[in-house]
């Protein structure tokens, strides 16, 4: 069984996706390697975002951090990874948001945060970046009802019409 944090990943990826056009990007790819250009080290990412003229991409990643908010040290590391791998800039997506140094890390390197609430699912949902909020939300409906139908038929025999109700 998943636990809280793959769901969150799945979940995220998942409303990634639906919301990729208005992050400039035409697909994401999922958890992958890529080799940093600079160190040659392999840096595991939880996705990949293809840019909309498809020559660029942004890295992506996901953390369900409940307690508190993305430190500076957090994002500068995986600043350093957008740099090492070329990338043109990253989405990091978690509950909280950014610590205010964090936010500056981000803003000087093309970092995105997109505030997805923990508890999230595919239908139920917020969804929080660039001042811009998508909202899902389900709901059941317990509907009950009596219907009376009416049929009106025209006798072969004498032409005549007659109606039938039932229930």
């Amino acid at each position: 069984m998943a636990g809280q944090w793959e769901r969150y990943k799945i979940v995220a990826a998942y409303l990634l996706e639906k919301i990729k056009k208005e992050l400039n990007l035409k697909a994401i790819e999922g958890k992958q390697k890529l080799v940093g250009e600079e160190t040659g080290t392999e840096w595991e990412i939880d996705a990949k975002g293809v840019s909309e003229e498809g020559d660029g991409i942004v890295l992506i990643e996901c953390r369900r951090y409940t307690k508190s908010r993305q430190s500076q040290e957090k994002i500068a590391a995986f600043a350093y990874r957008i740099h090492d791998t070329k990338a043109d800039g990253g989405i990091i997506v978690s509950p909280l948001g950014l610590q205010s140094g964090a936010k500056k890390v981000a803003d000087a390197n093309n970092i995105i945060s997109v505030e997805i609430d923990a508890n999230s699912t595919p239908a139920n949902f917020t969804v929080r970046f660039l001042k811009q909020l998508f909202i899902g939300m389900s709901a059941s409906l317990g509907i009950s009802a009596r219907s009376i139908i009416t049929v009106s038929k025209k006798c072969p025999n004498c032409g005549e019409y007659f109606v039938q109700t039932g229930t």
